[in-house]
């Protein structure tokens, strides 16, 4: 693994020369560039693994916290158009999955739609559940974020580190509670595919299909199991999924 990029919102996770396409991961909240770096090994060749760091964490750890999809998606346009290849597919989970939309539309607007669009773990645009988590109370908040399976379980009984993670965790919770697409959006054409674990309290799985409504494009819906964080599960079927469909 190389980390060619020591600031900014991407980190390079491959090195590969003269790419033919590249792979954007977008992590869910609370996560970092890291949370993808097991994918590396199943990238098929020629294709290179990139990583979005939300400040906050990381090495941005000592960075302020940004709570808005949308401010968050103009940064990440920002450096993703300085990178030499554009051809590319975009991953999200959970709150990614809405900052990956974002981009989305960024580059669209832009006339550098995406290959394919890729949303995980995250109901369609506008429509997450538990609005309100990021206000609940300190134990009531941090018993809902352990639930999900994300937090290791010896973590989650140490005082300190629950401190030190739960305002980035409310922060992000707030940025996805509080997205909404812009008045007037038009769809993409690029195609989107919908990643869902079996049993994901978050998600409703018979709302998913609407996802097809954010593009005139292809959409396919694959059910993995592994509840909310199923991306940790058989990475290798995952990738090949996910990249099959256009660098096979």
């Amino acid at each position: 693994m190389s980390w060619m990029r020591k600031k900014g919102w991407i980190r390079t996770l491959t090195t590969v020369e003269e790419p033919t396409g590249r792979l954007v991961c977008f992590p869910h909240s609370g996560g970092s560039a890291t949370a993808f770096s097991d994918w590396a090994n199943a990238m098929p060749p020629g294709v290179e693994l990139v990583a979005v760091q939300y400040p906050g964490r990381g090495d941005r750890f000592a960075e302020h916290l940004v709570d808005d999809v949308a401010e968050m998606a103009g940064h990440i346009v920002v450096e993703l158009l300085e990178l030499p290849c554009r051809d590319q597919v975009l991953f999200g989970h959970s709150l990614g999955a809405m900052v990956a939309y974002e981009t989305a539309m960024l580059l669209r607007d832009m006339r550098v739609e995406p290959r394919r669009l890729c949303a995980s773990a995250c109901l369609p645009p506008g429509q997450m559940k538990n609005r309100d988590v990021h206000l609940k109370p300190d134990d009531e908040f941090w018993a809902a974020i352990c639930a999900l399976g994300g937090i290791d379980p010896r973590v989650a009984e140490i005082a300190e580190l629950r401190e030190l993670f739960m305002p980035t965790l409310r922060s992000d919770l707030r940025a996805h509670a509080n997205y909404r697409p812009g008045s007037g959006t038009t769809p993409l054409s690029c195609p989107v595919s919908c990643y869902h674990g079996v049993g994901d309290p978050l998600v409703d799985e018979s709302r998913l299909t609407e996802w097809a409504d954010v593009t005139t494009g292809e959409f396919r819906l694959t059910v993995r199991p592994g509840g909310h964080f199923h991306v940790s599960i058989d990475v290798d079927g995952l990738v090949s999924d996910i990249m099959g469909r256009e660098w096979a």
